[in-house]
């Protein structure tokens, strides 16, 4: 099972790294999470540096791949070439997308009547291209789900957990990542917004 994060230059580290720390901490035979970049290298919007760990054609060959956001979004959207290189399958993966990522999701066609979770800035660019936003951190139609907000990427994380696996694996690495004397609290409240959507 591949798990691959789509992590542009610009990218936003809080959407990324937090749902590939949450999602590598489901320890299974076969289950491998990976920075899908289009390049070796990525910079962060904050100037971090990350090596990819496979590339956007490995990418899109994933049984599931979440959309990071970052500074330069929309000047991906705008780029044949590389909007060329995400062919993704709604009938074979789990696709999401966190913030300004929904903007991707958009230009490429998945969220065609669909409505969509997003950051307060990418919203007006979302409602542009068509597509209805929602006020909340999270929603799901089938094997497409959208997050708002860069703490919602817990909630693309445990979604893919559990449709990959089960609820009780996406509350283990919630329960497992949750500040000490919130844990069960932590992991209801972080499912409780998933779990309509299973």
């Amino acid at each position: 099972m591949h798990i691959a994060i789509i992590t542009f230059d610009g990218f936003n580290e809080i959407d990324s790294l937090v749902a590939l720390g949450i999602l590598n901490r489901h320890k299974k035979p076969g289950w491998k999470v990976s920075l899908a970049t289009p390049g070796e290298q990525v910079i962060s919007m904050n100037g971090v540096t990350l090596h990819g760990q496979c590339s956007l054609a490995d990418a899109c060959q994933a049984d599931a791949v979440l959309v990071g956001s970052g500074i330069r979004t929309r000047d991906i959207a705008a780029d044949p070439a590389m909007m060329a290189q995400l062919r993704f399958d709604p009938s074979r993966q789990l696709i999401g997308a966190q913030c300004s990522g929904a903007l991707l999701l958009a230009r490429l066609g998945l969220l065609a009547g669909l409505p969509a979770c997003t950051d307060s800035t990418t919203a007006p660019w979302l409602s542009e291209a068509g597509v209805q936003v929602l006020p909340q951190a999270f929603h799901a139609i089938g094997n497409i789900a959208t997050a708002g907000g860069c703490l919602a990427s817990q909630y693309l994380a445990a979604w893919v957990l559990a449709r990959l696996d089960s609820p009780e694996a996406a509350r283990a690495a919630l329960h497992y990542v949750a500040p000490i004397g919130e844990k069960e609290d932590y992991a209801n409240r972080a499912l409780s917004h998933i779990t309509a959507y299973l």
